[in-house]
C-alpha cells in the first residue's frame, strides 16, 4: 500500500480543500472515494490529457473501488475534444446527454481532468446537472492550477464572447498534482507562469523577489522529469520540485484569499485581473495563436504602463516587471515576433482595442476600469481603478505628438527641478564589475531600461550573479560570482536586442567562461541581438581576442553578431586592440582583464583613439571595486594586474549625462529653466560637458556645481548658432545639439559646424544620416561632413509642421527630435518605444515633470499580413526591396518599374559603386582585379542596407552572392526584409550580353557562371521573380511587376469581395497546361475574384510523372500573371483528398506550396491533413500570402453537426487565414445542415472567412449559398473540377429565384441623355454576369419628384449623374464619400445600409476614370514629375483630384479666365497646383508635363493659329523624348486636336479618349453597385463598336 503523500493544504471560503503534491492520482482516487461517496464518479477529460493520464485514473479508481466493502459505485469516462471551441452550448449539452444517457442522478461527482476549458465547461455541467452535484477540479496546466481551478468561476463561450453564461459553482477539491507539469509544453507552463508572476505582483513582493531570481530552478522541475514517484514525499522531492510547489501554493493562497473576502467578485477580487483588461483585449484579437498568459503578460506591461504615466508607479517597477516576465519567455510588447506571426496582428489597432475593452465586466459607464499598481507587491486601490480611453490609448499608440500652442506664453513649466536616470554607460559597468566580483554590492539610481534588462539576463544566465531588490526596487543588491561563469543550457542564446554597449562588454567577458564550467551545458556561449544589432561591426574586438587565443565564431556575417563562444577562458598577456571604431572595445576587454590566466598588457593601436573619456571613466570604476590599472605615460598602453574585483558594499550610479541634456536642451529652446540633480562638473561621464561647452555658447544662462546643472534658455527663438563645435567628447549628445542648432541664428549663415562625432555612423543607426534626414522634414538644410554635419538654423516659425521623424528605433534620435517638436506643433515621434533603451518613461516626464503635453499617434500602415515572407519570420512592409540576379536578367529595368509602382527610390548598386569610388566597375576590376571588386561589393552592400534599408528598390550586381559574406548579409536581410531573384531565360540572357560591354567579362562561359551562382541565389533570396520582359522594352507585363511587388511590400493583390457579406467566387482552372487557355482568360474569368491554379492537374508535354518540375509549375504560374490580374489561388490536391496529387509526396508537395510564397501567390491552398509542423513552418514564411486551410471529406460520412467537423474546423482556423471544409450531401438536410454550422462559426468573434460546400448534385445548394470565394466552373474548361460544380452565372441565377439576389433597376440622370453609352456598358456587363439587373435612362427637365420617387423606391440599384445634374441631386443624399466633397459634384449614387438603416450615398467615379486612364497606360509612370490640366470647370477639378491621388508633384493649371482657375487652386489648398499663362512655356523651376488632361470641348481648342476663339495647342505642348499620357475628356468626336497632335508631335506618348475614360469610370460605377467587377473585355468591345458606329 502506497503511503501518504505529503501533501500542502490550502484553505478557501473555510475549507481545507486545495491539496498540493506531487504523483497524487492514488491519493485523489482514495480522498475522492472515501470523503466524497456516490453512486457514480464520472471523470471528464479530452483527447490530449487522456493519452497521458485516462490509464492511470481507471487503475487507480478500480484499485480504490475493489477496496470498499459496501455497493460498488460505477466509475465512468468521457472524452471530449480539446480546445475553445468545445467551451460552448453544444459542448455542455453533450456531457449533459452522456450524465443522462448513464443514468446518472443527483449524487453523481464528476471530476474535471484537464485545463482551463475543461475546468470551466465541466464545472458548469456541475452547477446546472440535476440543480447542481459536486465536482472535483483536477487542473493538469499551470494556468488552470493557479488561475481558473481556484475560485468557483464556471462558464462557456458564445458568439457574442467568451465566458458570458456560467456560474459560480465551488468544487469540493481542488487537487493540484505539480507532476502533470512534466508534460506539459514548456510554451504552455510559461502561459501559467504570468499568472503567477501577476499574483506575486498585486499581493506579495517577497515571493516576487523569488520569482526574479529563481526562474532557471523553478523551470528545471519540469525539464528533468522525476522518475517513479519522486516528489510525493517530501524526501524525495528536488530543490527545484520544493520550489516549483512552493510558487504555486504562494500563487493559490493569494487567490483562495482573495476569493474568501470577495467570492463574487465585487471589488477585491477584481485585483486578480491585472493585466485582464488590456489583455483580454489582445486576446480577443490575436486567439487562438497567443495563449491566455501570454496576452495577460503584455495587458500587464501596459497597464503597469498606465500606472507610470498617472504617476502612481515608479519605472524600477516596470522594469522588474518585464525581466520577470521575460525570465519565462513571456512576450511583453505587441513588438514581440510571436504577436507579429499571428494573423490577426494587424487588427490590433487602437480603436480596435479600446472597443474590445468596452464590453468588460468590470466597467461602470464609459470608463474602463484596470488594476493599478503602486509598486511590486502593492495596488493603488483595493479594487480596479476607473482610467480614461485618452490614457489607455496613449500608453497603446506606437507613436506619440508633443502638443504645444505656440500663442501660449510659456511652453511647459517654468521652473523645472528634476534628476534624469542612472547612466546607461555607468549602469553596464557596475553590472559586470558587481557580477565579477566577489562580495554583496548595493546598486543604487540603477537605470531600469532595455539595455541593463537584457544585461542582468545575461549575466543570469551565465550564472556570475544573483540579484535581489531592496528599497522598493530602488536598490539592486548584487552578489558576485567572483568570476565563475557557466556557458548557458543547450539551445539558449543570449538575446541582447540593439544593446550595443552589452553587446560589446558580454562579447569578452563571455571568454572567462572556462571549460570545466561547460560540462553540463552548451558547448559555447551564443550572443545574438536585433536585425540592426547584426550590422554593427564589433570586427576589431573580436580580431583582438581571438589572437589572444579565444575561439570566437561569426554565426552569420562577418564582423556582426551572433557570436559563439567557446569556454577557454581569456589568455591575458599582451593585447593589440584597435580603438579608433568604438571605446566600448576598450572597456571590454579592461573589465574582464583581471580575470585572464596572466597580466594584460592592453595596446590601442590604428589611429586616434575614440571617446576617451569613456575609458577613463571604466578605470575609474574598476579602482573603486579594487583593481588599479595603469597606463604607461603618453601612451595607449594599459597595464592591468591579475586580481578578482571586491564589491563596495553600496554604489550610487550618477545620472545619465547624455540624457540629461534632453530636458535642458527643452529649457534652451523653450526660454525656460531646468534644473537637473546628480550630474555636474564632477561627472565621470563626457556628456556632463554639453551645458557648459554647447548651452552656454547658444546664450543660455549656465550655473554648474559639481553635482548639480541649471539652465535658463533665451527668450523663445534667440538661441545663437555657434559655428564649429567638437563634440569628440561627448558624442551622444550631438544629436541634441542638432536639435537646437535647427533653430539656431546668427554667425555665418546661421551655421552650427558639428565634428569629432564620425563613431556616430555605427551606433544604433547611421545618426549623422538620420538627423539629416529627419531635419530635411522641417525644411531644415544640413550639409555632412567626414567626421559630422553642419545644420543651417531658421527662425523656429518656418518650420515645417506636422513632420513625423522616424526614428530607426534609435532612443537618442526620438528624444532629440522631442526636443524640437517643442516649439514645432504637431510633430510625430514614431516608435516611440525606443527610448526604453535608456529613458523608459521619457513620455511621462516629459508630461509630468518639464510640463509639455503628450498625446498618442496610431501610425497607418499598409494592411499586412503579420506572418514572414518566405524564409522570414517578421515581414516588414517598410523594408527596402533588393534585388539579386544574373547581369542581363533585367533586374535594373523591373526595378525601375518596381520603383515607380511603389513610389520608392531606386538605387542601382553599380551607379552607387561608381560614385563612391569615382571609377567605372569596369575600371575598377580592370585596375585591382576581382577579388578586390567583391570586397568593396561586399561593403557597399552594408552601406546600402545600412543607409537605405527602408523605402527603396535596390538593384545589386549579379556576382553580389560570390562570397560568403555578402551571402550571408543578404539571408540575415532576408529575415525581416524581401530579397528578390530576378530570373530571365539564360539563352535570352546570354545574347543580351553578347552586345553588352559596359562591365568587365566573366573570363569564363555565362552559362558556367549561371550554374555556379544559381543555388546561391536560391539561397539568399525569398521571392522570385519571372521576367518576361525584355531589357531593351517591348512588351512590357508593367501590370505584373506592380502586383508583384506591391505583394511583398504589404499591398497584396487580394481579393476585395472576401469580407462578411459580401460574395466572392473562384475559377477552377483544369488545365495540365495553362498555356493554350490563355486568350479566353477574360470570358473564363468574368464574374470571379480570383482564379485556382489546380497545379496537381499540371503535366508538362512529353514528360511522365504525376509531380510537375519547379520550374514548369512556375512557368505556369507567369504565363497566367501575363493573361489576367485576379489573385491566384495554388492548390496542391492530393490523391484522397480528391486530386491528383500522390498521397505519399508531402515533402514534393510541400516545396511547391514553398515555391508559391517565393512567387508571390495571393493564396496558397494546404490541407490539414499534412504534417501539422510542415504547415506551421509554411504559415510562419507566407509573408503577405494568404492561407486557405482546407478538409475534404469524399466518403460522405462526415457530418456537419459533429464533433469531427468541429475539430477540423477549429484546427483549419488556427492555421490558415481562410477555413474551407468541404463534405459531401447524401440529402437536400445536408445543406441545411452545413448552412447551420457556417451561421454558428461566424458568430464567433474573430471568425475566419469559411468555405463551405457540399459535393454532388445534392449538395448544389450549398454552392449557391457559400458566401466566401465559391468555386466555379465555366463551360470552356475542359473538365468540372469536382463534382456539382456550378458556372458563375449559373449561381447568379438561382441566387435571383432564393430571393438573394433580388432585382434592382439603375438609372441615368441627366438631360439631354439620348445618345448616352451608359445603358449599353451597364446592360451589356448585367447579362455576361447573369445578374437579373436593369440600366435604363432617366431624362428630366429637373431634379423633382420624379426623382425623388425613383430614389425611394424599394428595387432602387443605384444611378449614374450627368450634366446638368450633379450639383442638384445632393440635397437629396445623406452622405457624400470624400472624393464627391473634395470635386463638388456627383456622377454616382449608391443606396447601402448603415446602422440598419438605408442610407443614400453620393460619388463621383470621374477621377478614377482619369487616374485609371493613366496608370492602366503608362505604369512606369509612377508620381508624375509635372502634369498639366487644361480648363477649370467641374471636370477639372476630378482630373486635379486625380493627379492629387497619384502623387504628382507639379499640376499646371490652364485657363483661358484666370479668375476661375484661381477658384479652382484655392479648392486644393493641399494639391501642388500652379497657374500658368501659356502652354508652350513651362514655369523655370519645373520640367515639362508629361500628364496633359484636357478637360473643355473639343471646339475649345485648336491646332490652327488662324482661329482666334480656341485655345491654340502648340507642338512644343508635349515632350516627345519621354513616354507620357494625354487624356482629352471631350466625348466627340473621336480625335480631337490635342489628340491628333500628340499623335503626330508625340508618338510614343499613349492618348486616351474621352470614351475611353467614360468606360473606366463606369467599370468603377458598376463594381460599386454589384460587388463584382465589370467584365470589361466584352463591355468595351461592345461600347467601343456602338460608339464608333455612331461617330
Amino acid at each position: 500500500m502506497d503511503t501518504v503523500p505529503d501533501i500542502l493544504k490550502v484553505s478557501i471560503l473555510g475549507r481545507e480543500s486545495i491539496h498540493c503534491g506531487f504523483h497524487l492520482i492514488p491519493y485523489i482516487a482514495r480522498t475522492v472515494l472515501t470523503t466524497l461517496p456516490a453512486s457514480v464518479y464520472v471523470l471528464v477529460t479530452d483527447t490530449n490529457v487522456a493519452q497521458f493520464y485516462l490509464s492511470a485514473f481507471e487503475k487507480a479508481f478500480s484499485a480504490e473501488i475493489n477496496k470498499l466493502s459496501s455497493a460498488k459505485p460505477r466509475f465512468l469516462s468521457r472524452i471530449i475534444l480539446p480546445g475553445e471551441t468545445t467551451k460552448s452550448r453544444e459542448g455542455k449539452a453533450d456531457i449533459e446527454d452522456f450524465l443522462l444517457l448513464e443514468r446518472c442522478t443527483r449524487d453523481t461527482v464528476i471530476l474535471a481532468l484537464g485545463g482551463g476549458v475543461i475546468g470551466d465547461l465541466v464545472g458548469f455541467v456541475a452547477a446546472t446537472f440535476m440543480r447542481g452535484v459536486r465536482f472535483v477540479q483536477i487542473p493538469t496546466t499551470l494556468l488552470a492550477m493557479v488561475d481558473s481551478s481556484v475560485g468557483g468561476k464556471t462558464a462557456i463561450d458564445t458568439p457574442a464572447g467568451k465566458n458570458l453564461i456560467g456560474a459560480f459553482w465551488q468544487p469540493e477539491y481542488i487537487f493540484i498534482d505539480a507532476a502533470f507539469l512534466e508534460t506539459l509544453p514548456e510554451r504552455e507552463f510559461s502561459n501559467g507562469m504570468a499568472e503567477v508572476v501577476k499574483t506575486a505582483a498585486i499581493w506579495d513582493e517577497t515571493e516576487f523577489n523569488s520569482l526574479e531570481n529563481n526562474a532557471q530552478l523553478i523551470y528545471n522541475a519540469i525539464r528533468t522529469p522525476s522518475t517513479g514517484s519522486a516528489g510525493r514525499h517530501i524526501s524525495t522531492r528536488s530543490t527545484s520540485q520544493s520550489l516549483l510547489l512552493s510558487v504555486i501554493r504562494g500563487s493559490i493562497y493569494v487567490k483562495s484569499h482573495i476569493v474568501t473576502i470577495d467570492e463574487r467578485e465585487t471589488g477585491l477580487r477584481n485585483l486578480v485581473n491585472f493585466g485582464h483588461t488590456i489583455g483580454h483585449a489582445i486576446e480577443a484579437v490575436l486567439t487562438p495563436h497567443m495563449l491566455h498568459g501570454e496576452c495577460v503578460s503584455i495587458g500587464m506591461m501596459f497597464e503597469a504602463e498606465v500606472a507610470r504615466g498617472m504617476g502612481v508607479l515608479k519605472q524600477v517597477a516596470v522594469g522588474r516587471l518585464v525581466r520577470c516576465l521575460r525570465a519565462y519567455g513571456l512576450p511583453v510588447s505587441l513588438a514581440d515576433q510571436r504577436v507579429i506571426r499571428c494573423p490577426g496582428a494587424r487588427d490590433l489597432s487602437v480603436d480596435r482595442l479600446l472597443d474590445i475593452m468596452r464590453v468588460d465586466k468590470k466597467n461602470s459607464g464609459p470608463q474602463k476600469k484596470v488594476v493599478i499598481l503602486s509598486r511590486i507587491g502593492a495596488t493603488y486601490e483595493q479594487k480596479a481603478t476607473a482610467v480614461d480611453d485618452v490614457v489607455i490609448a496613449k500608453v497603446l499608440s506606437e507613436a506619440v505628438t508633443v502638443k504645444v500652442d505656440l500663442n501660449a506664453t510659456s511652453l511647459g513649466t517654468n521652473l523645472v527641478k528634476m534628476a534624469t536616470p542612472g547612466s546607461k554607460s555607468i549602469s553596464n559597468r557596475a553590472l559586470v564589475l558587481a557580477a565579477l566580483a566577489q562580495g554583496t554590492c548595493r546598486l543604487k539610481n540603477l537605470l531600469h531600461s532595455d539595455d541593463t534588462q537584457v544585461m542582468m539576463a545575461a549575466l543570469q544566465e551565465l550564472q556570475g550573479a544573483s540579484f535581489t531588490w531592496e528599497d522598493g526596487g530602488e536598490t539592486l543588491v548584487v552578489t558576485g560570482g567572483a568570476g565563475a561563469l557557466q556557458v548557458p543550457r543547450a539551445g539558449q542564446e543570449i538575446y541582447l536586442g540593439n544593446a550595443g554597449t552589452a553587446a560589446r562588454f558580454l562579447t569578452t567577458v563571455c571568454t572567462l567562461v572556462s571549460p570545466s564550467a561547460a560540462a553540463n551545458a552548451g558547448t559555447t556561449t551564443v550572443i545574438t541581438g536585433n536585425a540592426r544589432m547584426k550590422q554593427r561591426p564589433i570586427g576589431p574586438l573580436v580580431d583582438a581576442l581571438r589572437a589572444n587565443g579565444s575561439e570566437i565564431t561569426y554565426n552569420e556575417s562577418e564582423g556582426c553578431l551572433p557570436l559563439s563562444i567557446a569556454p577557454k577562458g581569456l589568455q591575458g598577456g599582451v593585447i593589440r586592440l584597435a580603438a579608433s571604431v568604438s571605446s566600448q572595445y576598450v572597456s571590454s576587454i579592461l573589465l574582464c582583464a583581471p580575470y585572464a590566466r596572466d597580466a594584460v598588457t592592453l595596446e590601442l593601436v590604428g589611429g586616434a583613439v575614440i571617446s576617451q573619456p569613456y575609458i577613463d571613466m571604466t578605470i575609474a570604476m574598476m579602482r573603486t571595486f579594487g583593481v588599479i590599472v595603469t597606463r604607461d605615460p603618453g601612451t595607449d598602453v594599459y597595464r592591468i594586474p591579475q586580481g578578482t574585483y571586491v564589491n563596495p558594499a553600496q554604489y550610487a550610479i550618477e545620472s545619465d549625462a547624455s540624457s540629461a541634456t534632453y530636458p535642458l536642451a527643452i529649457a534652451a529652446i523653450t526660454g525656460t529653466t531646468c534644473t537637473l540633480e546628480n550630474i555636474g562638473s564632477g561627472s565621470l561621464q563626457g556628456d556632463a560637458r554639453f551645458a557648459v561647452d554647447v548651452l552656454a555658447r547658444m546664450g543660455c544662462d549656465v550655473v554648474q556645481t559639481a553635482n548639480e546643472t541649471t539652465v535658463t534658455g533665451p527668450k523663445r527663438g534667440e538661441l545663437k548658432a555657434i559655428g564649429e563645435v567638437d563634440m569628440e567628447p561627448m558624442t551622444d549628445a550631438f544629436l541634441t545639439a542638432c536639435a537646437l542648432a535647427a533653430v539656431a541664428q546668427g554667425g555665418e549663415g546661421n551655421t552650427t559646424r558639428i565634428v569629432g562625432i564620425a563613431n556616430q555612423r555605427v551606433k544604433e543607426c547611421n545618426r549623422i544620416k538620420a538627423m539629416i534626414d529627419q531635419l530635411a522634414k522641417f525644411g531644415v538644410q544640413t550639409k555632412e561632413l567626414d567626421d559630422g554635419l553642419e545644420v543651417y538654423g531658421r527662425p523656429f516659425n518656418t518650420l515645417t509642421r506636422g513632420a513625423s521623424i522616424h526614428c530607426y528605433d534609435d532612443h537618442r534620435v526620438a528624444m532629440a527630435f522631442s526636443v524640437l517638436s517643442t516649439i514645432v506643433p504637431d510633430t510625430i515621434i514614431e516608435e516611440k518605444r525606443c527610448v526604453e533603451k535608456t529613458w523608459p518613461n521619457w513620455w511621462d516626464d516629459l508630461e509630468n515633470k518639464i510640463g509639455i503635453k503628450v498625446g498618442g499617434i496610431e501610425l497607418q500602415h499598409a494592411e499586412s499580413s503579420t506572418a514572414a515572407t518566405s524564409g522570414t519570420l517578421s515581414p516588414a512592409a517598410s523594408a527596402s526591396v533588393i534585388l539579386v540576379g544574373m547581369r542581363g536578367s533585367g533586374k535594373t529595368h523591373v526595378g525601375t518599374l518596381a520603383s515607380a509602382a511603389l513610389s520608392r527610390p531606386f538605387i542601382d548598386a553599380d551607379h552607387f559603386f561608381e560614385a563612391k569610388h569615382n571609377i567605372g566597375v569596369r575600371e575598377f576590376v580592370h585596375a585591382n582585379g576581382w577579388p578586390a571588386f567583391r570586397t568593396a561589393e561586399t561593403e557597399n552592400l552594408k552601406q546600402i542596407i545600412q543607409e537605405a534599408g527602408t523605402g527603396h528598390v535596390i538593384s545589386m550586381g549579379g556576382g553580389i552572392v560570390e562570397t560568403p559574406e555578402a551571402r550571408d548579409i543578404l539571408k540575415n536581410y532576408g529575415k525581416t526584409g524581401p530579397v528578390v531573384h530576378v530570373l530571365r531565360d539564360i539563352e535570352e540572357i546570354v545574347s543580351y550580353l553578347g552586345d553588352e560591354n559596359a562591365r568587365p567579362a566573366y573570363g569564363e562561359p555565362i552559362t558556367e557562371v549561371f550554374k555556379r551562382r544559381e543555388p546561391w541565389f536560391i539561397e539568399c533570396a525569398n521571392y522570385d521573380f519571372i521576367n518576361h520582359i525584355t531589357v531593351d522594352g517591348g512588351e512590357a507585363t508593367n501590370a505584373e511587376i506592380s502586383r508583384f511587388f506591391k505583394h511583398i511590400t504589404g499591398q497584396p493583390n487580394l481579393a476585395e469581395n472576401v469580407a462578411a457579406g459580401q460574395r466572392s467566387y473562384f475559377l477552377s482552372l483544369t488545365y495540365p497546361d495553362v498555356v493554350p487557355a490563355l486568350r479566353h482568360m477574360p470570358d473564363l474569368t468574368t464574374g470571379v475574384d480570383a482564379v485556382e491554379l489546380r497545379v496537381d492537374l499540371l503535366r508538362a508535354p512529353d514528360t511522365l510523372g504525376s509531380i510537375p518540375s519547379q520550374a514548369y509549375v512556375s512557368a505556369q504560374v507567369a504565363s497566367l500573371r501575363r493573361a489576367t490580374s485576379l489573385p491566384i489561388i495554388f492548390t496542391v490536391r492530393t490523391i484522397s483528398q480528391g486530386g491528383a496529387f500522390p498521397d505519399n509526396s508531402e515533402k514534393d508537395a510541400f516545396e511547391l506550396l514553398g515555391l508559391a510564397l517565393r512567387l508571390g501567390v495571393e493564396y496558397v491552398d494546404v490541407e490539414i491533413s499534412a504534417s501539422e509542423k510542415l504547415i506551421t513552418e509554411l504559415a510562419a514564411r507566407k509573408g503577405f500570402s494568404q492561407i486557405i486551410a482546407s478538409w475534404h471529406d469524399w466518403s460522405g460520412k462526415m457530418k456537419w453537426n459533429e464533433d469531427v467537423v468541429r475539430s477540423k474546423y477549429t484546427l483549419a482556423s488556427r492555421l490558415g487565414d481562410i477555413v474551407k471544409i468541404v463534405g459531401k450531401a447524401d440529402t437536400l438536410q445536408d445543406n441545411f445542415a452545413l448552412h447551420d454550422f457556417v451561421a454558428r462559426a461566424n458568430l464567433q468573434r474573430g471568425a475566419k472567412p469559411i468555405i463551405a460546400i457540399n459535393m454532388g448534385v445534392e449538395g448544389q445548394m450549398s454552392r449557391i449559398l457559400n458566401a466566401t470565394l465559391s468555386p466555379v466552373t465555366h463551360p470552356l474548361l475542359p473538365s468540372k473540377a469536382a463534382p456539382g460544380q456550378l458556372s458563375f452565372a449559373q449561381i447568379q441565377k438561382a441566387l435571383n429565384l432564393l430571393g438573394q439576389l433580388p432585382a434592382r433597376r439603375h438609372f441615368l440622370f441627366g438631360n439631354p441623355i439620348a445618345h448616352s453609352m451608359s445603358p449599353t456598358l451597364h446592360n451589356t456587363g448585367f447579362e455576361v454576369l447573369g445578374l437579373p439587373h436593369t440600366y435604363e435612362l432617366f431624362e428630366t427637365a429637373n431634379v423633382g419628384e420624379e426623382i425623388k420617387a425613383t430614389l425611394a423606391a424599394p428595387d432602387f440599384g443605384g444611378a449614374s449623374v450627368t450634366i446638368p445634374f450633379k450639383l442638384d441631386v445632393i440635397p437629396l443624399l445623406d452622405k457624400l464619400s470624400p472624393a464627391a466633397e473634395a470635386i463638388g459634384a456627383v456622377n454616382t449614387i449608391i443606396p447601402a445600409i448603415e446602422g440598419g438603416n438605408r442610407i443614400l450615398r453620393g460619388d463621383n467615379t470621374d477621377w478614377l476614370g482619369i487616374r485609371e486612364s493613366i496608370r492602366s497606360r503608362v505604369p512606369s509612370i509612377g508620381a508624375p514629375t509635372a502634369a498639366l490640366v487644361i480648363g477649370a470647370g467641374g471636370t477639372a477639378r476630378a482630373a486635379i483630384f486625380a493627379l492629387q491621388s497619384l502623387g504628382a508633384q507639379r499640376i499646371y493649371l490652364f485657363n483661358r479666365t484666370a479668375s476661375k482657375a484661381q477658384v479652382l487652386v484655392e479648392a486644393f489648398p493641399d494639391a501642388p497646383v500652379k497657374l500658368i499663362e501659356t502652354l508652350d512655356v513651362w514655369p523655370a523651376e519645373g520640367p515639362a508635363p508629361t500628364v496633359i488632361v484636357s478637360t473643355v470641348p473639343a471646339s475649345a481648342t485648336t491646332t490652327d493659329s488662324t482661329n482666334p476663339g480656341a485655345v491654340l495647342l502648340p507642338l512644343a505642348l508635349f515632350d516627345a523624348t519621354v513616354n507620357g499620357v494625354v487624356v482629352d475628356m471631350a466625348y466627340k468626336p473621336a480625335e480631337t486636336p490635342l489628340l491628333t497632335l500628340a499623335k503626330s508631335a508625340a508618338p510614343n506618348w499613349a492618348r486616351v479618349m474621352g470614351v475611353e475614360v467614360l468606360l473606366e469610370q463606369g467599370y468603377a460605377q458598376f463594381e460599386t453597385w454589384t460587388g463584382q467587377r465589370c467584365p470589361k473585355h466584352v463591355v468595351s468591345k461592345t461600347v467601343l463598336e456602338k460608339y464608333f458606329a455612331a461617330a
